[in-house]
């Protein structure tokens, strides 16, 4: 391996590092998908206006649906808990088990006391500080995915320098490489788990419409969000289904988990050939990734955790590590019998 190729791994290395120490996930989640989604509607086009154009409209169309989305949980969230919570408490007395609180009421005064103690309550200040940097986060994200989009070079003036061959544009080339690598895990990766929530969120509003779910923009939205986030997403969908299918009657709770279960068997062979062939990496690997992603990240930090360890697979795949002297064996080479 030559120096700037060593270079270039330890550069990316510290940048993943840097990410999760400095809590940047938001703005590289949003660079790559805003390259993401520039790439795709360049429609093979040599022109980067247009595509940039579109990006704008659907940056604009995106945002309108959160803020609808957001503004119906807001309302929704509330009513479902209060809803929730007394046909909860009821089925438990009819079934004799015993529940840490008596009513909605008392629950709702045991969360406050939690919040207290966990020192929640009168720090709103700092969240709508943490939310609006998040905002400029995506917004510079957007900005940097743009900037790439018109021109990628890392090295600007390279005509100019007086060794053609030198350490800075070699360098600069073998990083360049490194996140193109990167970014092709994140494609890979991101379109196999868009492509499964879709479907996932198209199976599910069939349920929903069905059986005239209530909040169905709330299940539906929280349905497709969820499934961006891999295998525990799916659980975290599936308990607020559960649990809006709960308010209505015990049964139709069942007939819900029921076809959830049939919807997630069916995935397990979507997985194998979707995000399976193109990943190849075991459950626990994937779920470990996602706790330690969450506790460096959150949620941003669950959604790249895929895409590092995929990518961290693919460019350890490519080093070549030479055998100690007198081993002949390999990987794919069998004992003698």
């Amino acid at each position: 391996m030559t120096k700037p190729a060593r270079i270039s791994y330890w550069f990316i290395f510290l940048t993943i590092v840097c990410v999760g120490w400095l809590h940047l996930a938001t703005p590289l989640l949003a660079a790559l998908f805003s390259y993401f989604v520039l790439s795709k509607l360049s429609f093979g086009t040599h022109g980067k206006w247009i595509p940039v154009s579109l990006f704008v409209i659907v940056i604009l169309g995106i945002s309108s649906g959160l803020a609808y989305f957001a503004n119906q949980s807001v309302t929704a969230l509330p009513k479902i808990i209060e809803t929730t919570i007394p046909s909860f408490i009821t089925w438990a007395e009819s079934h004799d088990i015993d529940l840490p609180f008596a009513d909605f009421q008392e629950l709702k005064a045991q969360a406050m006391d939690m919040a207290k103690e966990a020192k929640y309550v009168g720090n709103f200040a700092n969240y709508a500080k943490i939310l609006t940097t998040q905002a400029i986060f995506l917004i510079i994200g957007c900005v940097v995915a743009v900037s790439l989009f018109f021109n990628a070079q890392v090295v600007l003036d390279r005509a100019s320098h007086a060794v053609k061959h030198n350490l800075y544009a070699t360098c600069a080339d073998e990083i360049a490489q490194r996140f193109r690598g990167f970014y092709h895990s994140f494609v890979t990766v991101m379109g196999a788990q868009i492509i499964i929530s879709t479907i996932n969120t198209a199976l599910t509003s069939i349920f929903v419409f069905a059986v005239d779910l209530p909040h169905a923009v709330v299940v539906i939205g929280v349905t497709f969000l969820c499934g961006l986030l891999p295998v525990i997403g799916n659980l975290i969908s599936n308990t607020v289904i559960v649990a809006i299918s709960f308010t209505i009657s015990p049964k139709l709770a069942v007939g819900a988990l029921s076809f959830l279960v049939v919807i997630h068997k069916f995935e397990y062979f979507l997985n194998s050939k979707i995000i399976g062939d193109r990943i190849k990496n075991p459950i626990w690997l994937t779920l470990l990734g996602l706790i330690l992603g969450e506790k460096l990240m959150g949620i941003p930090g669950m959604i790249l955790a895929p895409v590092i360890l995929n990518y961290l697979k693919v460019e350890a795949s490519k080093i070549e590590v030479a055998l100690p002297a007198g081993d002949s064996t390999s990987p794919t080479s069998s004992p003698e019998q």
